[in-house]
C-alpha cells in the first residue's frame, strides 16, 4: 500500500493506528450519549415533581375511631407518592403552623386538606389560620361537616360533600369570602355519617380532586353524583 506523498504503509501499521484511536473514538462517543442525561438529571434536581412539593393534611372526627377512611385514602395516596399527614382535628392549629413553616422554607408549595365530621368542620379554622400567616391553601374536602360550618377565608377550592338528609349540611360562605365553594349533596345514595369516608365512590372522588389539584392531571369521572347548591 503507498499513500500519495510515495512513503510505503503497510496494512499492520494502518491497523495500529486505528487501535490507538478507537478507545479515545469510544471515549467521545459515551459521553456524547451520556451528556443529555446529566442535563435532565440536573433539571429534575432543580425542579422537584408536583407530588414532591406537596402535603396533604387530613383531619378525623371524634375520637379517632369514626374517621378511618381517612386512612385509607392516605394509604392510596402514599402509594401514588403523595406525603400525608392524618391527624386527629383538636390538631389543626399546630399543623396549621408546621405547614406554614414548610411553606415559608420553600419545602412546600401545595396545601390540601381533609376533613370527616368535625374534622370537616375545623377545615375552615385551619384555612383562616394558614391565610392569616401567608400561606394559600390549593384544596379543601370537607366529608359531613356539621355545627353550622361557615367559611371565611378562601380556599383556592372548597368541596363539601353532606349527606342532606343525616347530621351534615352545606357550608356557608361568609362576607369576604374568596375561592370556589362546592356543597355537593350526596344523599341517596345509602351513605351515612359514619360510613361516608368509607365508601370506595367517595375515596375514589376524594383522591381523583387531589390528584387534579397536586398532579395537575384532569380528574376522571366524577363518581360521587349530587346536586350542587
Amino acid at each position: 500500500m503507498r499513500p500519495d506523498n510515495g512513503c510505503a504503509v503497510n496494512a499492520s501499521q494502518v491497523s495500529r493506528v486505528r487501535d490507538r484511536r478507537w478507545p479515545f473514538r469510544s471515549w467521545a462517543i459515551g459521553l456524547l450519549l451520556l451528556f443529555p442525561l446529566a442535563i435532565g438529571s440536573a433539571a429534575a434536581k432543580a425542579a422537584p415533581p408536583p407530588a414532591e412539593t406537596a402535603h396533604v393534611y387530613m383531619l378525623r372526627g371524634v375520637l379517632n375511631i369514626f374517621s378511618l377512611g381517612l386512612d385509607e385514602i392516605a394509604a392510596r395516596l402514599d402509594e401514588q407518592g403523595i406525603p400525608v399527614t392524618v391527624a386527629n382535628f383538636v390538631s389543626w392549629s399546630s399543623l396549621a403552623d408546621e405547614a406554614a413553616a414548610e411553606y415559608k422554607a420553600g419545602r412546600l408549595k401545595t396545601i390540601v386538606l381533609v376533613g370527616h365530621s368535625s374534622g370537616a368542620t375545623a377545615l375552615p379554622d385551619m384555612i383562616a389560620k394558614l391565610n392569616h400567616l401567608g400561606v394559600p391553601v390549593k384544596l379543601a374536602i370537607g366529608l359531613d361537616s356539621v355545627f353550622k360550618t361557615r367559611l371565611s377565608s378562601g380556599a383556592e377550592r372548597y368541596i363539601n360533600l353532606y349527606i342532606g338528609d343525616g347530621p351534615g349540611e352545606p357550608v356557608r360562605p361568609a362576607a369576604g369570602f374568596r375561592g370556589k365553594l362546592d356543597n355537593v349533596d350526596v344523599q341517596g345514595t345509602g351513605l351515612g355519617h359514619i360510613s361516608i369516608d368509607k365508601s370506595e365512590v367517595i375515596q375514589r372522588r376524594v383522591i381523583d380532586e387531589i390528584d387534579a389539584a397536586v398532579l395537575r392531571a384532569k380528574p376522571r369521572a366524577r363518581a360521587a353524583s349530587g346536586t350542587r347548591r
